[in-house]
């Protein structure tokens, strides 16, 4: 008989009790796919104690994840913890050191650490696999580190943070504000114990520092995103931007260009026609544009026990078979040092600004702009009956640099109250 496949799971929250789930209700199916046994000999979590909904009996249980990572009768370390240091780290560093493959769905542990992990692999001639720390259901790594391989990839985007969608379009259909909707999604269960880590894009963040490594062969570099999150977006700019036939997005994008690598994880306008635009509540997308195949849109769940658990048991299916590959796509000694470029290519952007009723206010903002190169495409005033009144401005092509040199002047003048808020304008 076939020798079958044991893991071990650290981590029995919503994704580890989904990945028992799968396996103990489609073993068969499983079995005849991979062509051996996937079993679970061992786990780990703080409680052992806690009902989870599932037996967990026929198990070997570990308090501690390192112990796991160590145990004989444990083929592949799967991780399903999270945090980038303690215990998630120490576990998969134990694990590589006595054998084992890792499948992990802790982005920020390999957005940070990814670079030596993957040295440590590869010189033990181990592999981790990681499909599930990457917008939850959908099987972007495998799309490019497989599908895609033939390819020369020219730039990744998407919509990497569920709760970050669904504020945005919730905000729009039903005319609640920003504040209202967080509060939803607190109550629901959407955010990260660390609320920042969704809000202000971080979490997407180092999603797209990943997706960046294996789509330009690059070291990740997750200090190198610029990150922007959505706290400031008002139902103003949402109704502005629909008036103007877009959206806004909390969008990743990547792309190699003359001056560097730029990555950035920033609220954008997007048309409203296309597919990101039309991209609803907690769903993900990710957009691939490469040489040959042009573009692939690929939308799905991007969180949840049943999505990120299927994204887990891929990557678990393909050690089964035999399958293995790079962290990243290609060995982890040929990943370059990119250059984060300095200046992102020039886009239009959206501006609101508050301004003061003041003489000559418009013309001041008009002026500092023109003096740093900037010209306007459109602006908009709205009647007002505060002191100050809401002013809004598409530009011309810019630099975000030039940009925050000019919003900068306009915040030191006597007109402007408050900080603008600026959006780039992705065209796709």
């Amino acid at each position: 008989m076939t020798q079958p496949l044991r893991l071990g799971i650290a981590g029995l929250g919503t994704v580890g009790i989904g990945v028992v789930k799968i396996i103990r209700r489609q073993a068969a199916l499983l079995e005849a796919r991979t062509g051996r046994p996937v079993v679970i000999t061992a786990v780990s979590a703080r409680d052992a104690s806690k009902d989870r909904g599932v037996s967990l009996k026929d198990y070997a249980w570990e308090t501690d994840p390192v112990a796991l990572s160590k145990r004989d009768d444990v083929d592949v370390f799967v991780e399903l913890m999270g945090g980038h240091e303690g215990a998630a780290k120490d576990a998969i560093e134990a694990a590589l050191a006595t054998g084992k493959d890792v499948v992990t769905a802790n982005k920020a542990l390999l957005a940070i650490h990814g670079q030596a992990l993957a040295e440590q692999a590869e010189g033990a001639g181990r592999v981790i696999r990681f499909e599930a720390a990457v917008a939850g259901g959908i099987p972007v790594i495998k799309s490019l580190t497989e599908g895609l391989a033939g390819n020369e990839i020219t730039r990744v985007m998407g919509v990497m943070n569920g709760t970050c969608n669904y504020i945005l379009t919730r905000m729009e259909a039903t005319g609640q504000g920003y504040n209202v909707l967080f509060d939803e999604c607190a109550e629901l269960g959407y955010l990260e114990a660390d609320p920042n880590l969704d809000v202000g894009g971080i979490d997407a963040g180092h999603k797209l520092a990943l997706l960046s490594s294996i789509a330009f062969g690059t070291k990740p570099a997750f200090d190198d995103v610029q990150l922007e999150g959505i706290q400031r977006i008002q139902l103003d700019d949402i109704r502005a931007a629909a008036d103007m036939g877009y959206r806004i997005k909390l969008l990743g994008v990547a792309q190699r260009t003359a001056r560097g690598l730029e990555q950035r994880m920033t609220p954008c306008l997007v048309p409203a026609n296309s597919p990101l635009g039309q991209l609803e509540g907690g769903t993900n997308m990710v957009v691939i544009e490469a040489d040959a195949v042009e573009q692939v849109v690929l939308r799905g769940p991007g969180a949840g026990e049943g999505p990120t658990a299927s994204a887990v048991m891929g990557d678990v299916c393909d050690l089964a078979r035999g399958l293995r590959i790079a962290t990243f796509g290609q060995p982890a000694e040929t990943l370059q040092e990119a250059p984060a470029a300095q200046t992102g290519l020039p886009a239009p952007f959206y501006l609101r600004l508050s301004l003061l009723d003041k003489p000559g206010a418009l013309a001041k903002v008009a002026a500092i702009l023109g003096e740093a190169g900037i010209s306007i495409d459109r602006m908009r005033q709205y009647g007002h009956d505060e002191p100050t009144a809401p002013v809004l401005i598409v530009t011309h092509k810019c630099t975000r640099a030039t940009l925050d040199a000019a919003l900068h002047a306009l915040e030191a003048t006597d007109v402007v109250d408050g900080a603008p808020v600026a959006l780039r304008i992705e065209e796709l």
